[in-house]
């Protein structure tokens, strides 16, 4: 890959998930003070609130601000339906006054702001312009703008995730972490500690520990880490940003593996099991969201397995920014059969044999994927 391609399509991508990391942490402290219309149920009940579909707007306008609307195709997961309802006019007007306030900073993020307000339909083109279907050909955008909406809404871990597809393979990855703490241990934490505080008290990263963006672009053989700005520092590039590398750690006796929160897309008794028979020892770091990959680029922690029950498709938002971010840091990414994920097949990984398998090196993958290999038959999925 030639040394500066994707070098604006990277930059720009950083700074745009600065910005919306600072959108949500604005949302997020007033969403835990307050009962209103910003929480409603998609038609899957998952919980969708006015941070999914402001960052989704923002950056979907941003995107086009800084490519061309005509030349920008985006893949993400919301969609107008929920906001366009009867019962949402609240929503709708909480979603393009958050879109608003946050674009008029976008020069601290050295990023352009439109030159009027944008009004609600134009908000609401913004979301829909982000109806791409992906595929084998051609530049697609992939986008989350709040991967773990319940961890969001419960003022734990959550990401803004941001990836570019080209002809179907992942070549650049930005991922944003705004409660990502100092201290790894406060991963498990943090959830204890948000309901033992006060319920006006602050989330914002300074509070606690930085938040950061890591991002990566393909071939490079570098991952990066910059804390999130605050205040009113100006975001720097790339003077800020330190390389990060994944762990080292090779035994599985002091391996750390993340595990989800959430168990309804999950078969939590499978990894475990798995995880006995390598011989992970260890207490299992329990992470909402992406984050789980970030903690493995940042050799917080080295290995995380997802196996999704039956009938659960993985989507490619889920996995896309934080794949190219983990393997460019030095880590694996497979499916369980030991094979690359395919991110050329549309909005699904298509085709995964069994599961997600994210290790930090090569020996602690070989052996996960013969465990895999050794358990699979006597599972009950």
């Amino acid at each position: 890959m030639e040394v500066d391609k994707y070098a604006k399509e990277l930059e720009v991508a950083v700074r745009i998930v600065h910005l919306a990391c600072a959108l949500c942490g604005r949302v997020q402290d007033r969403l835990l003070t307050m009962s209103s219309d910003h929480v409603m149920s998609k038609d899957d009940d998952s919980p969708v609130t006015v941070a999914d579909l402001s960052v989704q707007a923002t950056i979907s306008w941003l995107l086009s601000d800084n490519f061309g609307s005509q030349n920008v195709s985006i893949v993400a997961e919301e969609d107008v339906e929920t906001i366009s309802k009867p019962d949402s006019a609240g929503l709708l007007e909480a979603v393009v006054n958050t879109v608003n306030e946050s674009l008029e900073s976008a020069s601290k993020y050295g990023l352009r702001s439109p030159e009027t307000i944008l009004g609600s339909s134009k908000v609401l083109e913004a979301i829909r312009h982000c109806n791409s279907a992906g595929g084998p050909t051609g530049r697609h955008w992939v986008l989350d703008p709040v991967d773990g909406t319940l961890g969001f809404l419960r003022g734990d871990q959550y990401a803004v995730a941001l990836a570019l597809i080209e002809d179907g393979k992942v070549v650049l990855g930005v991922l944003g972490c705004p409660n990502y703490p100092v201290k790894t241990e406060w991963l498990n934490y943090h959830h204890q500690r948000r309901q033992t505080t006060s319920q006006g008290s602050s989330t914002t990263p300074d509070a606690w520990g930085k938040g950061c963006v890591l991002y990566a672009r393909r071939s490079s053989g570098e991952a990066w880490l910059q804390p999130l700005i605050s205040g009113d520092k100006i975001l720097e590039w790339p003077n800020c940003a330190r390389l990060i590398r994944v762990s080292s750690i090779d035994d599985p006796a002091l391996a750390t593996r993340c595990e989800p929160v959430e168990r309804a897309n999950s078969d939590h008794s499978f990894t475990a099991g798995l995880a006995h028979s390598v011989g992970l020892r260890k207490q299992p770091l329990h992470v909402h969201s992406m984050a789980k990959y970030a903690a493995i680029a940042r050799g917080d922690a080295e290995i995380f397995m997802k196996f999704a029950k039956s009938g659960y498709k993985e989507k490619i938002w889920d996995h896309a920014a934080g794949v190219v971010i983990v393997e460019e840091a030095g880590g694996v990414v497979t499916d369980a059969g030991g094979r690359p994920l395919d991110f050329s097949k549309g909005m699904y990984l298509e085709g995964l044999d069994r599961g997600i398998i994210v290790c930090s090196g090569v020996i602690l993958h070989e052996k996960l994927i013969e465990a895999v290999y050794a358990s699979w038959d006597s599972s009950n999925l």
